[in-house]
């Protein structure tokens, strides 16, 4: 008999519940800063404080006690505590950051679904989304679309985080931690009055690792290495009885290493010459061997200044944020099996790149790289040469892959002012308006490697050391105007109805920046989206697109006995549309649609994206508030999905964002927290998450697939003790374990397509029908996986001494799989591995 899923997972969490039952249980732990005379949470998540069990929605709340105690500082770690919601981070990158919550997910090369607000004010680039944020006491995770609230990019959720605000006395603390990989952190504070009314807080914080990682060709743990630095200041200070000033200012600078990716092969037909050509993602053996270093570099630099006047009736508040990120990547490339540097061509640089690339070859005959790949007696591709060819797979130690650099440069300037009630009646309303302006510059550029290493700078001559061959390179505008309201009316002591709305208008603009020069080494543009009219490359035209959406949201709350409270919402999500690098379109259609016959859809400019989600549910507190439950259940209508695709072949490597038409997503999710006695707490969540692609003009034959970085299930499970040894410290013991269901990484899942092999086999010198060369997308769903973190210490009033292992069984698994579907293979990103580690924690 078969099983659905559905039935398996609520069979699993009926179970975990019954037996311990996390993350929700976070719900309600107490926390210093988060309570009420009556230890109930108060959280600030709609823009105004009140208790968890009045807002009429899901939220994950971890308060001071559970942020130290669980040891959570950056959002991967809180994030797999929270029920329904995945991360993907770092894999690239240190910015790349994917958020899913209930199905919608941040698109990589696109805006966050997924709204970051630090101390009131709303964070823009995604970069920020997993940094430190500076000395924690309360972290909000609000799930469904909070568009009215907080505007564009908060589709899925919002993240609130309140930081430490400078009090009344001195105090301070420091926590450092010891680990395997000689990982090594600190971080710590000190908060002081600054006479009357006034308040400083300065926090810092330092990581290094080696990482897990080995890349035996460079002979160095160089593959996830990074060392992380920041800096965070807070001045707080009464301007009158009436007004207080909140300024901040923060600093962060990181280097590591990037591209943290093997490659696995999904070609069936070619299994029997080697069973790795079709290769389940989930049993791959990682390896590491590139001839160029990775690196990865990041500077963060913010400052905020907010002001909060009380009228007595109405409160305003103002704010305004400066933002400046930039960030870069230098790593080895993926042209080896295209031949891109193999053959001399009629240029200097061209043949000084064919020469590095044979000659490496040579040199490194032999040196085992992985299966199914093998590096022959010369570069050329084995299906053209089987005798003495190679089939290198990318980044590998010869220099025939080329090099690739890229850059991201960020700078944002934001306000917003508001005007709220206080609370006073059985109403309560807030208007206000939003203003942003983003500068946006990227860019990708591939070279030649000439055995000297990469040069860091999108563009380098012909006769350089690195000369360029590709480039994408643009710089673009981003001015958003936003006005909102919203209204909370009180119609009886049990009933309550909100009512908000916000417009956003976003104008974009884009300038190509790359320059109008020919490729030494094929002959073309530097750009393949550039024209060439009567031997003269033309410049790529600027672009400009406005995007307007109304995000309403209704919500009610009844509460059913005094412990008890059902809910409901509805609302609309938004997620601004942008632009590709132009020519995207021509470049996807001549190399794949009539050279494979593949029926894939591009567009220069991708459309917004658009949700509709409705939520209900049932929260509340038993025996005398020992238990404490939620209960909702989700229904999702997405409208052009963004979706981030993976391009490679002969013409180099392509990142565009595509749409999905209409995706369904319909879940629910169950949370419980339960005190068994003064000091031992057991707790658990899960989530069930059904999805289904409607329609996709991107990929027709990928419709009644799964909506993408979307798992089947989550299920936390986890238990705190608090035990007292002496008078003077206590036993301290935390377990969390989380299950992360199957989850599929792309639109193409069970189904079958032609690749660059089917266009070259019948032409090759193997002479083979261009079926043999397509794949099979079966074996790329990333296995269901369980990962245990258990803490054991001692805490005294003022230290604590903790031993932690993360991922206590070692549990091997993916952190990222990225089909790039007309290559035939997928690039797959390891998740973290055990360390152990001990921590050692002072305050005053």
């Amino acid at each position: 008999m078969k099983i659905s899923k559905t039935t398996l997972v609520c069979g699993a969490a009926v179970a975990a519940l019954a037996a311990t039952a996390p993350a929700h249980a976070q719900d309600n732990e107490a926390g210093e800063t988060a309570q009420e005379g009556d230890n109930a949470i108060i959280v600030t998540a709609r823009r105004q404080s009140e208790t968890l069990a009045e807002v009429p929605a899901a939220v994950t709340v971890f308060t001071t006690e559970t942020l130290q105690r669980a040891g959570i500082e950056r959002a991967d770690e809180f994030v797999q505590l929270t029920p329904g919601v995945t991360i993907v981070t770092g894999t690239a990158e240190a910015g790349d950051t994917q958020i899913n919550i209930r199905g919608i997910n941040g698109a990589r090369d696109a805006e966050s679904s997924v709204a970051l607000v630090v101390d009131g004010i709303l964070k823009t680039n995604t970069a920020q989304l997993n940094q430190d944020q500076g000395t924690l006491r309360q972290i909000e995770i609000l799930k469904g679309p909070q568009g009215a609230l907080y505007g564009r990019n908060a589709a899925a959720g919002a993240i609130v985080v309140q930081t430490l605000k400078p009090g009344d006395f001195l105090e301070g603390g420091v926590v450092a931690r010891v680990a395997e990989d000689n990982t090594y952190s600190a971080n710590g504070y000190i908060s002081t009055p600054i006479g009357d009314g006034a308040g400083l807080v300065l926090s810092g914080s330092y990581f290094t690792s080696d990482g897990f990682f080995f890349n035996r060709f460079l002979n160095d743990k160089v593959v996830d290495d990074q060392e992380i630095w920041s800096i965070d200041g807070r001045f707080v200070a009464d301007l009158g009885p009436n007004t207080e000033l909140d300024l901040k200012a923060r600093y962060a600078d990181l280097s590591g290493a990037s591209i943290n990716f093997n490659a696995a092969f999904h070609l069936p037909n070619f299994a029997g010459v080697d069973p790795a050509f079709f290769e389940d993602v989930n049993q791959h053996p990682f390896d590491y061997y590139s001839n160029i270093r990775p690196t990865n570099d990041q500077t963060t630099f913010e400052a905020s200044a907010k002001v909060e006047h009380d009228f007595g009736d109405v409160t305003l508040t103002a704010w305004a944020l400066y933002s400046d990120v930039d960030q870069a990547l230098t790593a080895d490339g993926t042209s080896a099996d295209f031949a891109r540097f193999t053959f001399p061509g009629a240029t200097p640089a061209s043949v000084a790149a064919s020469n590095s690339c044979f000659g490496t070859t040579a040199q490194l005959t032999g040196f085992p790289i992985n299966a199914p790949t093998f590096i022959g007696q010369t570069p050329i591709p084995f299906i053209f040469d089987p005798a003495t060819g190679s089939t290198f797979g990318p980044y590998s130690p010869t220099t025939c892959d080329g090099t690739q650099y890229q850059s991201r440069e960020q700078t944002d300037i934001s306000a917003e002012i508001r005007l709220a009630s206080n609370g006073s009646g059985p109403v309560e309303w807030q208007i206000g308006a939003y203003y942003l302006h983003i500068d946006r510059e990227t860019g990708v550029s591939l070279g030649a490697d000439l055995g000297q290493g990469v040069i860091s700078q999108l563009y380098n001559a012909p006769d350089s050391a690195n000369p360029t061959t590709q480039l994408f390179n643009d710089d673009f505008s981003t001015d958003v105007y936003a006005a909102f309201a919203s209204v909370d009316f009180e119609v009886t002591d049990r009933f309550e109805i909100g009512v908000a709305g916000r417009y956003d208008v976003e104008e974009r603009s884009a300038r190509n920046l790359v320059p109008t020069v020919f490729d030494p080494f094929t002959g073309g543009p530097i750009n393949p989206g550039q024209q060439v009219v009567g031997g003269v490359i033309q410049p790529i035209a600027d672009q400009s697109e406005t995007f307007k959406q109304f995000q309403p949201k209704i919500s009610l709350r009844y509460e059913l006995a005094d412990d008890v409270n059902f809910y409901a919402n509805w609302g609309i999500g938004f997620k601004s549309g942008g632009f590709n690098n132009q020519g995207s379109a021509a470049i996807v259609d001549q190399n794949f649609n009539q050279f494979i016959g593949t029926n894939v859809l591009i567009e220069d400019i991708y459309r917004k994206e658009r949700s509709s989600a409705f939520e209900a549910g049932i929260k509340g507190s038993t025996a005398g508030g020992r238990l404490t439950f939620d209960l909702a259940g989700y229904y999702t209508e997405i409208d052009d999905m963004q979706f981030f695709e993976f391009f490679v072949g002969a013409f180099g490597l392509l990142r565009v964002v595509s749409n999905i038409d209409e995706v369904e997503v319909y879940g629910a999710e169950a949370n419980l927290t339960f005190e068994i006695i003064p000091g031992w707490d057991i707790y658990g969540s899960a989530n069930v998450t059904e999805s289904e692609i409607k329609a996709n003009a991107s990929r027709p034959n990928t419709v009644g697939n799964e909506s993408p970085y979307t798992s089947d299930y989550t299920i936390n499970m986890g238990t705190q003790i608090e035990a007292p040894l002496a008078d003077s410290f206590d036993l301290v013991v935390r377990a969390d374990y989380r299950i992360t269901g199957p989850t599929w990484f792309h639109t193409v899942q069970d189904n079958t397509s032609p690749t660059l092999f089917s266009g070259l086999l019948p032409g090759s010198a193997l002479a083979l029908p261009a079926f043999v060369g397509d794949a099979d997308y079966s074996i790329t769903e990333r296995e269901a996986f369980g990962v245990l973190d258990l803490r054991v210490g001692l805490e005294g009033e003022t230290w604590n001494i903790t031993a932690f292992a993360d991922n206590l069984l070692n549990r091997e698994y993916l952190n990222e799989v990225i089909p790039a579907i007309e290559f035939g293979g997928s690039f797959i990103s390891p998740g973290a591995r055990r360390r152990l580690g001990v921590e050692f924690g002072y305050k005053f």
